[in-house]
């Protein structure tokens, strides 16, 4: 029998390991086994090189939300159905107020290649900063929709 493993210390970028780009108290919770393929850990290595450790640089420690998503990962945190998260490409940023996320959006906006840049909500009110790219960069959409809520 095949064991489902993967080595969560393997490094991506400087500061941020496979472990933490597959990590979910859903997947946990429900018992889904959120493991990448290996095309799927390029494509993370390249998120993390290219968006996610430039914007540790600048800021200091961030923390993701989520990052890579099995399909029924993805289907259990209700997303959407092409989602760019089951393809290794997208991370969800966490953010503690509106003014860091305001920061965030803007230097990746403007240091960083990506493919989509959202600031996202949930309908608690929770926010997020949403980011995918491709590793093949002329791929990329430069999708920015900064959605900010004044009351939040």
């Amino acid at each position: 029998m095949k064991k489902n493993f993967i080595d969560t210390d393997m490094r991506l970028s400087e500061n941020f390991t496979l472990g933490e780009m597959v990590k979910s108290a859903t997947a946990q919770k429900l018992g889904i086994v959120n493991i990448p393929m290996r095309y799927h850990i390029m494509n993370l290595r390249n998120l993390c090189k290219t968006v996610l450790q430039p914007l540790r640089n600048q800021f200091g420690p961030i923390f993701i939300n989520s990052g890579y998503r099995c399909p029924a990962l993805n289907e259990a945190v209700h997303g959407v159905g092409a989602s760019q998260h089951m393809l290794g490409e997208a991370a969800d940023i966490h953010i503690r107020n509106i003014e860091e996320g305001i920061r965030y959006f803007d230097f990746i906006l403007t240091h960083c290649k990506f493919d989509q840049l959202l600031f996202e909500y949930s309908k608690s009110g929770v926010a997020w900063i949403h980011v995918s790219t491709k590793i093949n960069f002329t791929q990329n959409r430069h999708m920015a929709i900064r959605n900010y809520k004044a009351n939040w």
